[in-house]
Parts: C-alpha cells; sequence; structure tokens
C-alpha cells in the first residue's frame, strides 16, 4: 500500500504519522494541539522538513506559548484586545494567556485531541482528531466540538479540513486559524512571497486594527523577501484564488485555502530563518472589530479548509 497512517503512543501524548512510500513524503501530527510537527519531502536527493516543530510532545507543551508553532488558534485569532469583548449585550473577559495587554491566539492550542479515526488507501492516508472545549475559561463560555481531517495525498499535499459545530441555545461568536511557521532550508531573504492582495489591516503599536485599511500591492505579482519584515494581516481579495506561495529556487510551497479563510496573517521572525503564514477566517481582535467574525448556529457544522502542496523544483 503507497499511504500509511500510524501511531506511536510512546510518547506523553500520541504522535501520528502519515506517509507516502512512493515519494518518501511524510508528516507528523501531535494529539496535542493536533498540531502540524513535521512535513517531510525530498528535496536534492535528501530528505527536507519544511516546518519548524518541535523535538517531542513534551517540548511542544512546556514551550507551545513562546512562539506558538503550529498551533490551532480557536475561538479567537492572533490578539483580543485586552482580552475583552461584549456579544448579546454582555461584556466578557478571558483569562488564559496574554501577551501584555492582549489575551492572544485563542484558549485550545493546547488542549489534547482524541484520535477518532485513521485510514490508509492507495491514494491517501488521514487521521480524524476531535476535541470539546467545555466552558474551562469563562470568559468564553459557550462550549463546542472541533473535528481536524489531515489528509496526506499524491504529489506532496496535504489537507486539513476543520469542522466546528456546538449545542449551546443560540448562535455564538468565533474565529479560528493556524499558526505554523515555515523553512524552505535557506535564509527567508532569498524566498519569494505572493499572493493575492492590495491592502493590509493597519495595527497600532500593540498589534490591535486600528479600523484603517492600508492599500498594499507589493504581493500580487510575487516579491522577494530581502529587507521585508512583517506582522501584518493581509485580506486575500481574489475570492476564485486565495493561494499564497512561498518558493527559493529549489523548493515551493503552495497554501491553498478556501473561503472560510479571507485573511492571512504573515509573521517573519527576527531571525529570518522561517516565516508564520497563518490562514484566519477572521483578523486579530475580530470580536470587536467585527472583521470576519462569524455567528455559529446551533446543530449546524461550519467547516474551513486549506491545503499545503509542495513542489520540488530542481
Amino acid at each position: 500500500m503507497g499511504f500509511l497512517a500510524s501511531i506511536n503512543n510512546e510518547n506523553v501524548f500520541p504522535v501520528i504519522t502519515l506517509s507516502d512510500s512512493t515519494t518518501n513524503c511524510s508528516t507528523e501530527i501531535y494529539s496535542f494541539g493536533a498540531l502540524l510537527n513535521k512535513f517531510v519531502v525530498r528535496s536534492n536527493n535528501a530528505d527536507l522538513n519544511i516546518v519548524v516543530g518541535f523535538t517531542s510532545p513534551q517540548d511542544a507543551i512546556e514551550n507551545i506559548t513562546k512562539e506558538f508553532r503550529s498551533a490551532f488558534l480557536s475561538p479567537f485569532t492572533c490578539r483580543m484586545n485586552k482580552g475583552k469583548f461584549s456579544f448579546d449585550d454582555t461584556a466578557y473577559q478571558v483569562d488564559k494567556f496574554f501577551i501584555e495587554p492582549h489575551a492572544i491566539h485563542g484558549l485550545v492550542y493546547d488542549g489534547v485531541f482524541a484520535i477518532k479515526a485513521t485510514e490508509q488507501t492507495e491514494t491517501f492516508a488521514s487521521v480524524t482528531l476531535t476535541y470539546t472545549y467545555n466552558k474551562e475559561d469563562m470568559g468564553y463560555p459557550f462550549s463546542y466540538t472541533i473535528t481536524h481531517v489531515w489528509k496526506l495525498e499524491a504529489n506532496n499535499k496535504l489537507a486539513v479540513t476543520s469542522i466546528v459545530q456546538h449545542q449551546n441555545s443560540a448562535p455564538i461568536p468565533y474565529a479560528q486559524g493556524w499558526h505554523p511557521y515555515f523553512s524552505l532550508d535557506t535564509d527567508l531573504d532569498d524566498c519569494m512571497l505572493q499572493f493575492s492582495t492590495d491592502n493590509h489591516v493597519e495595527f497600532d503599536d500593540t498589534l490591535i486594527p486600528t479600523g484603517a485599511i492600508i492599500p498594499d500591492e507589493r504581493f500580487k505579482d510575487g516579491v522577494l523577501m530581502k529587507d521585508i519584515f512583517l506582522d501584518n494581516c493581509f485580506h486575500l481579495v481574489d475570492e476564485r484564488q486565495h493561494s499564497c506561495v512561498l518558493k527559493n529556487d529549489a523548493i515551493a510551497l503552495t497554501i491553498s485555502p478556501d473561503a472560510s479563510y479571507p485573511y492571512l496573517q504573515i509573521y517573519t521572525p527576527p531571525h529570518r530563518k522561517s516565516i508564520a503564514i497563518e490562514n484566519l477566517s477572521g483578523a486579530p481582535d475580530c470580536f470587536n472589530n467585527g472583521l470576519g467574525l462569524l455567528l455559529i448556529q446551533p446543530d449546524q457544522p461550519t467547516i474551513f479548509s486549506t491545503t499545503y502542496a509542495v513542489t520540488v523544483l530542481n
């Protein structure tokens, strides 16, 4: 069989490997956080992991909040202004994690997901993971269940589909995203970045949107990242094509979200060895500014999907 799905239970939490024996492409997914820890492809006769991850689940447990590498962001993305929002005439205060003065990156990034199923066929390998948030933070007193399906297919293609649903008596406010860091084995200055946008969301000096939208067409046709430093949120303006491409002379990564992820947060760390490319359903602080905020109806699944595909260029 060309594709395999295996589970390693020797760690503090299970590690799932999806692999394609034909191309030696493989991915490593932690049940801790449901995070993508490795995405390995064959390049220049060597294995290349394009995801900046952790050495072990224990490492992830201890260090997830340092950079939020590959973290799943839910039920809000990026920053929430001082951890406060109002909904249906009620004020709420989120408590979980702050980079002062704001709450950051949601409430379930360190949730331990249950492995619901694995599947392996001649054409794909997949794992289904599920987690229920049960009002652990009273600043967000709305329970909901998340199901992620990670699926590895031919041609170095990895998709993740998320299904969010709840049984509260009324709609709940919600946004989600992913926070992976990618490295193509060269300095970021030697990489090109391209995606379809003509603006970015203006931030204040604490990375909260001001309400202004700034024209920005640098990335429409692709631009070399040399001397470009980002911690910005972009609105993907072309609904027909939301793909983002990061590439150098040897390899290209294409990230293709569906319409459920209309925002793209890009962060370039000072060391210039990697880049965070984050698909978001809503902009930072959307619980207050409304940019992409969803109201999920009871008993109506809401689906989000994105795909990561790697092309070896030489």
